[in-house]
């Protein structure tokens, strides 16, 4: 295993924001060898206002990390003027979150995700590179001359443009297969949620399937699609990539053909890690229905489940569910993936909302039909 490359971390002075930050730069192989923290770190020509940036440039002289890890997105002209000033790259949070992507790509499907991702990224900065290079603001901005930038630009969205064709292709593939599943007549169940809410592990248990998991974000880029058994019936089950906060919308776009599962889902399981204090679940909840609320998913076809209650307790589960303004009891259940805590109740959850309810309507229709018969 590589060694981890040493990064100082600029964030927000929020205990849980700094731990989120944290844990992407490990997950994306950094070692984090100083924090320093700002309330406002969007603004000033250096992102950080002048004072603060001064002193991570002591820091850097100090400490000579790899990289400066910037917990935001920032202007390119910000970067720059900050990396001039330290000498040292910058890593903002979208760049942070493509490295960590680029690293667990695994099927042909999520690496040509992320490798559009990376170019949508460029591209919005490839914008300000030419736009600087022809007013002379910055000549030779990361070396690039006005001729160069151009072209630079130009070869971005030519190499984009193959990418989505790519990408539509595996789409088209992925809804021959959805095709496939609605004859058969196979209802099919999304798991969604924050990363690291336990997802994956709720799908091994549910499976018994034996899928990686570790402490790390964003251990599953791709959807697996799994059959299980619901007490006579049988669904099919997926496993999405994990949420996060700020996520940008061309990362959420660049996954559509992944997250477009949400969509035709007959229930989605949005997996909440219930262990957190509250403000932090609240947090993760928000990001997750913001995501989910993209892809259109009525409420209605939405299963609260509250992970991780092996680490607290059901009472402070649904206090909790109730914070956060949960209040469907019948679709709110607490669980635990690790442990097999309430899986088989949520199995009878699943098949009841999938099966029974239509049961009953078929029954109903046939009742009707024999009294009009008569």
């Amino acid at each position: 295993m590589a060694a981890s490359r040493k990064a100082i971390l600029i964030t927000y002075p929020v205990e849980q924001v700094i731990k989120e930050a944290v844990s992407l730069a490990d997950a994306a192989g950094y070692e984090i060898i100083d924090t320093l923290t700002q309330r406002q770190i969007t603004r000033s020509r250096f992102g950080i206002g002048r004072g603060k940036a001064e002193e991570v440039k002591e820091l850097v002289e100090e400490l000579r990390p790899d990289v400066i890890i910037f917990d935001e997105v920032i202007k390119p002209t910000q970067m720059y003027n900050l990396a001039s000033l330290c000498k040292v790259q910058i890593v903002d949070r979208e760049r942070l979150i493509l490295e960590i992507f680029e690293r667990r790509a695994s099927t042909t499907e999520s690496q040509i995700q992320i490798k559009l991702a990376q170019l949508r990224y460029d591209m919005a900065r490839a914008r300000e590179k030419v736009r600087l290079a022809r007013a002379g603001e910055q000549p030779g901005f990361y070396g690039l001359g006005k001729y160069e930038a151009d072209v630079y630009y130009l070869d971005i969205k030519r190499r984009a443009a193959v990418l989505k064709k790519k990408l539509e292709r595996e789409e088209t593939r992925r809804q021959l297969h959805r095709d496939q599943r609605a004859r058969a007549g196979l209802p099919t169940v999304s798991l969604a949620g924050y990363t690291s809410a336990g997802k994956t592990t709720l799908f091994n248990t549910l499976t018994g399937e034996t899928k990686a998991t570790d402490k790390h974000v964003f251990t599953t880029l791709s959807t697996f699609t799994r059959a299980i058994d619901l007490h006579g019936d049988k669904v099919l089950l997926n496993d999405t990539v994990g949420f996060i906060s700020k996520l940008p919308a061309y990362m959420i776009d660049a996954f559509k053909s992944t997250l477009d599962e949400l969509t035709y889902a007959s229930i989605v399981l949005l997996v909440i890690d219930i262990s957190e204090p509250v403000e932090e679940t609240a947090s993760k909840y928000d990001s997750s229905l913001d995501v989910i609320n993209e892809f259109k998913v009525p409420g209605t076809r939405i299963v609260y489940v509250l992970n991780k209650v092996d680490l607290t307790n059901p009472e402070d589960a649904f206090d909790k569910a109730g914070q956060l303004g949960i209040l469907d009891s019948r679709r709110v259940l607490p669980v635990s993936a690790r442990t097999g805590y309430n899986i088989n109740q949520l199995k009878k959850l699943l098949r009841s909302m999938l099966f029974e309810t239509e049961k009953v309507k078929d029954a109903e229709v046939k009742e009707r039909m024999e009294k009009e018969q008569t």
